[in-house]
């Protein structure tokens, strides 16, 4: 299959006329769901005419509203494949060299079509210390939302990594208000407790951010701010890597959009390790701005 279509419709955003831009951003908020039903459907969600959704539709290339249709089929249907679905699909030959070579691709791929704009608000966002920002992760991607809040809590105060049981989540809402910020890893097959978690701090007036997938999450129907990264590769498992990547950058920007603040507080972290009897090595620690 190409790339996905949600990248192509990013990507000719300034293309599409007036109503046309309507029609896309209906659907990226409710990718690919609202492509499914009728074109009638369509136009309601995104407040337009039934001929123009059709003209739309016709702009990216389909012949038909049906065609459109079995093109979102077909990656929703990617979307919820399984490891072990992928698995039947590999060739039995060695994927050593192929794989780093799809890795590179998909970080190459994913910076090529990340929406700038959305990019720099994230970072704003993410600096702005007076939000208290909460980060949180699914089954295979906490890890990253660990790893990055790690990373900004010696640039920026306030921040927090959702952790532990599920069922404590909900605690965590009772603070989360107009104030704050959520950032959200969310891949394919997404997750219903993340989807529900940022929707109630969505509801809760918090601005939502989302690094997610080319398919995108649900929970961009909620999201302020959504960077889509490429997953996918040959193997049974999706990658992480472009998400990875997209996290280091993010890291990296949030530190130099104040580099005052960020010098003092690492300043202050270095005085507090010496003062220490014995000062051990803090892996992977380089506050070279």
């Amino acid at each position: 299959m190409d790339r996905p279509l949600v990248e192509d419709i990013r990507d000719r955003l300034d293309e599409f006329t007036a109503t046309e831009r309507k029609a896309a951003h209906a659907l990226l908020a409710n990718y690919p769901m609202l492509g499914l039903g009728t074109v009638a459907q369509f136009a309601q969600a995104a407040n337009v005419s039934s001929p123009s959704i059709l003209r739309f539709v016709a702009r990216l290339g389909f012949p038909s509203f049906s065609d459109f249709q079995d093109r979102l089929r077909k990656e929703l249907e990617s979307q919820l494949n399984s490891p072990l679905a992928r698995s039947s699909q590999l060739a039995d030959s060695d994927v050593g060299d192929p794989l780093v070579s799809a890795l590179v691709d998909n970080v190459r791929e994913t910076f090529a079509h990340l929406p700038k704009g959305e990019l720099e608000g994230l970072t704003k966002l993410l600096a702005d210390d007076r939000k208290n920002l909460y980060l949180i992760g699914g089954r295979f991607t906490d890890s990253l939302a660990r790893y990055m809040a790690a990373h900004l809590r010696i640039v920026r105060s306030n921040v927090h990594h959702v952790s532990g049981q599920q069922a404590n989540w909900q605690d965590l809402l009772v603070s989360i208000g107009p104030k704050d910020a959520v950032l959200v890893f969310d891949i394919r097959r997404y997750q219903t407790e993340l989807i529900n978690f940022a929707d109630a701090a969505a509801e809760r007036g918090a601005t939502l951010a989302l690094i997610t997938d080319s398919w995108v999450s649900p929970i961009a129907r909620t999201a302020s701010y959504v960077l889509p990264a490429r997953v996918a590769v040959n193997t049974a498992w999706d990658s992480s890597l472009a998400l990875m990547a997209i996290a280091e950058v993010l890291i990296a920007r949030v530190t130099r959009f104040n580099p005052e603040r960020s010098r003092a507080r690492m300043q202050v972290l270095e005085d507090l390790r010496s003062n220490r009897t014995t000062r051990p090595d803090i892996e992977g620690q380089d506050y070279d701005l």
